[in-house]
């Protein structure tokens, strides 16, 4: 089986999709990758759904990808005497290293990388955003501060501090463990969160091994000023819309979107567009058409993957959810506007032997109108490399590593097939068309193009480009 749609679909997993059924049913509506929560939820049932998915990829043999997403650091203030209290607006609250209860006067706060980050006029959000707080003086331990926006404050609520670059080190001891448990259940890709400078993924990087490709979560405004530099460190970039508009005004989330879709096409590495996509479906078995028109919006922009959070985790109806997003997709797929959008939005190539090869792959596939694109890739670079060019044909990717196999069912366009490596051109040409034929893509006498490195079996090499009929 393979879909007839280009952008993918990101399914979380939670109570309502943890069985073996409605797992199944999540794949069969259109969940190209599966994404674990470690927010929620304990390892074994981690465990459990994973084994769940590695057992609906054997039966249907087509490659499923797996995000496990760290929690990251989570700075909350501490708990209260008499829970919740009123902070007023104008009214004086400090903040500071005292574990004692709190009050309507003071609260704890035990992040001293919070207070070595602050300055006279940094604003605090309490309670995603509720609670505005203006520092007026700090020290290492302490903020006494000004109630900018008042309201209920209860016992462990979160806070942002949305014009400050924190130090802290983006894995808590939970997300060390939690990524060694990951990996070692052969996940496929891993998504961190709290990153604010290329540099955060260093530590992760050397955990990770190359044992799964890293997903950057910008969330938080450093991140999108240091954009570029962390697409560029970065296998991957999720756009964490919703703590965005947390720490950054909700007007400027859709251009930080599409400025971000933007550098993640230009750089040739995946994107997803997270969070609030069709919220409604958390209790309604439809959505609003502002969701729809949402979801739209992303894959006119040519984002590579949607994702569906409590839609899928938690709510009344995660099928329809998934349905509902795969019927949009292929609505907006489907008008010709919609290449119209992909063409005015492409970015020139980099001066490289792959990237022109890929370039000529784009401009034979519209000019001979081929049923299939074709890539031979071990590490997945290739494939990638074609994706970034968004032929008008599908690409499907032929690899001898299951693992890359994986990691490419969240990229835009491709259709990743496990295969035996190739010797020559002749079993290269042999293979793609028969392959093309029996998944679906052509039938006998169609056109199809295929890109491949000599020698084969080399990573990096792709310097030949075939033009064949099946």
């Amino acid at each position: 089986m393979h879909r007839s749609r280009n952008a993918k679909i990101v399914a979380t997993l939670g109570p309502s999709s943890s069985d073996a059924a409605t797992l199944r049913a999540l794949f069969e509506a259109g969940a190209d990758v599966f994404r674990l929560n470690f927010s929620h939820g304990t390892q074994d049932q981690h465990r459990e759904r994973l084994d769940i998915i590695r057992a609906i990829e054997r039966e249907t043999r087509r490659p499923i990808a797996v995000l496990l997403d760290l929690q990251g650091p989570k700075l909350r203030v501490g708990t209260f005497a008499k829970p919740p209290v009123r902070l007023e607006a104008n009214a004086a609250f400090r903040l500071d290293m005292n574990p004692a209860a709190g009050d309507a006067t003071r609260a704890s706060l035990l992040h001293p990388e919070i207070f070595a980050a602050l300055t006279p006029g940094t604003d605090l959000l309490l309670d995603d955003g509720k609670i505005r707080l203006v520092v007026e003086r700090c020290g290492p331990d302490y903020a006494e501060t000004r109630v900018s926006t008042g309201g209920m404050l209860s016992d462990r609520k979160g806070v942002n501090v949305p014009g400050a670059v924190l130090p802290i080190s983006i894995l808590t001891p939970k997300d060390k463990s939690d990524l060694e448990f990951g990996l070692s259940l052969g996940v496929d890709w891993v998504a961190l969160s709290f990153v604010q400078r290329a540099q955060d993924l260093d530590e992760a990087r050397a955990l990770v091994g190359g044992r799964a490709a890293i997903m950057s979560k910008l969330e938080k405004p450093a991140a999108v000023e240091h954009l570029d530099a962390i697409v560029e460190r970065s296998d991957g970039i999720m756009v964490a819309r919703g703590d965005l508009g947390v720490e950054l005004p909700a007007e400027r989330v859709p251009v930080i979107q599409r400025r971000i879709v933007r550098a993640c096409r230009k750089a040739g590495r995946p994107v997803i567009i997270a969070t609030q996509m069709l919220e409604s479906m958390v209790a309604s078995p439809v959505p609003t058409r502002a969701e729809a028109s949402d979801v739209a919006t992303a894959v006119y922009e040519g984002a590579d993957a949607v994702m569906l959070s409590a839609e899928s985790a938690s709510g009344k109806y995660p099928v329809e959810a998934v349905q509902m997003m795969d019927r949009i997709i292929g609505q907006v797929e489907s008008d010709p506007h919609y290449r119209e959008m992909i063409e005015a939005s492409h970015t020139p190539a980099e001066a490289t032997v792959s990237d022109a090869i890929f370039c000529a792959m784009r401009s034979v596939a519209g000019l001979l109108h081929v049923a299939v694109t074709v890539t031979y890739t071990s590490s997945g670079h290739s494939s990638l490399r074609a994706a970034r060019e968004r032929p008008t044909s599908p690409i499907l990717s032929l690899t001898p590593d299951v693992r890359t196999a994986r990691r490419l069912a969240l990229v835009w366009g491709v259709h990743s097939v496990e295969t035996a490596d190739v010797r020559d051109v002749d079993g290269m040409v042999d293979t793609a068309c028969r392959r093309a034929v029996d998944e679906g893509f052509a039938k006998p006498g169609d056109t199809v193009v295929i890109a491949a490195g000599m020698p084969f079996g080399v990573a990096g090499t792709t310097n030949l480009l075939r033009i064949a009929r099946t």
